[in-house]
């Protein structure tokens, strides 16, 4: 990716794109592009599934916090060392154990920033697998690496059974590094050893260890069986480590990899090939269809990228305060321009293609 990391959020330096508004009119074709792109709604509706409705809902996804120990170029959380007052509080979590007790969801997928430095992390995993409940960490991997106080994270998952998901841009220093800054993929090859050391992907042990890819560019992740074939082969041979499956994801259009494509002069030709993409095989698989996205804030969304833009669910119930599912489930999901990313080719979601 050829642009420098800046090492502050887009918030941080004031840039226009950190309002979520003024993403949203560039992806409608209000700022900064001549083209007209066809309208994501109206794609959804010509396939005769507009409105979206949800599904009974699987996964409680919660933001807890946009504090990192990094500053990726790609990143659509628009997170850093400079966000440290976006941070779920620990009133917030306990709602959030009651909401995922009450309601009988099967998977608790918890997501920053780095998850683990809001304080109340450990507790609120502690907390889940008392309730028997599946537990992701979406971890960066450095942040095992970054400070003495995270030093014991690996023997702290493995504990509490904890599905840990982990960013890697690729499977060499230059690639990785471009992307997520000068000694990620050193510190995130040791974090691996160290989850592998206490069973984390290995061969016959119940301990899950799943990789996430996203491209480097503007363009779309080649296909996950491929790169998962080819990562496993050059980590175990290089570096002897294991893992258990490789997630591709298209970065979508949204915060700091949206300042990128604008500032590269690619955002025309990226949003066309999203366009192009379009697979609607992959629509009922989208993740917002069973899924609930809760920010640090508290407020509930459709997916992890609505939330991000600030697209609050269409329901008369829109924060945990107030959260009653069946209310929820009578919405229509909310779409908008971005939406392409998660439809193109194989498709895209926090658990990899869809088709």
């Amino acid at each position: 990716m050829a642009i420098k990391q800046k090492g502050k959020s887009l918030q941080s330096r004031g840039e226009a794109l950190s309002d979520t508004m003024y993403q949203l009119h560039v992806l409608n074709n209000q700022k900064t592009t001549s083209s007209k792109f066809p309208q994501f709604i109206d794609k959804i509706d010509n396939l005769g599934k507009y409105p979206l409705n949800p599904q009974v809902p699987e996964i409680f996804q919660l933001n807890i916090g946009k504090l990192c120990n990094q500053t990726c170029a790609h990143c659509h959380v628009d997170a850093g060392p400079d966000r440290k007052h976006e941070q779920m509080s620990k009133v917030h979590l306990e709602k959030c154990l009651e909401i995922i007790e009450e309601n009988d969801f099967s998977t608790v997928d918890i997501t920053g920033g780095a998850p683990e430095m809001n304080e109340h992390f450990e507790w609120f995993v502690e907390s889940c697998y008392k309730l028997n409940k599946h537990i992701i960490d979406r971890c960066n991997l450095t942040i095992i690496r970054s400070n003495k106080k995270y030093h014991h994270l690996p023997e702290f998952f493995a504990k509490n059974n904890v599905q840990v998901v982990s960013s890697l841009p690729y499977f060499s220093k230059s690639r990785t590094d471009q992307q997520r800054g000068n000694g990620v993929f050193e510190d995130s090859i040791a974090a691996l050893k160290m989850l592998n050391a206490v069973g984390y992907g290995m061969s016959g042990s119940a301990l899950k260890l799943d990789l996430v890819y996203n491209p480097s560019g503007a363009f779309l992740p080649a296909s996950q069986t491929g790169l998962e074939k080819e990562f496993k082969n050059q980590l175990k041979r290089k570096y002897n480590i294991q893992f258990n499956n490789l997630y591709t994801i298209t970065n979508l259009p949204i915060s700091r990899f949206l300042e990128y494509l604008i500032q590269s002069g690619n955002y025309e030709d990226y949003m066309e090939l999203l366009v192009n993409a379009f697979n609607p095989l992959t629509v009922d698989g989208l993740m917002c269809r069973n899924t609930i996205s809760i920010s640090w804030d508290g407020y509930i969304y459709d997916c992890d990228f609505n939330q991000m833009l600030e697209l609050k669910v269409a329901s008369s119930v829109q924060h945990i305060m107030d959260f009653d599912l069946n209310t929820l489930q009578n919405r229509s999901v909310v779409l908008n321009q971005h939406c392409y990313g998660c439809t193109a080719g194989a498709g895209s979601s926090c658990g990899g293609e869809i088709s």
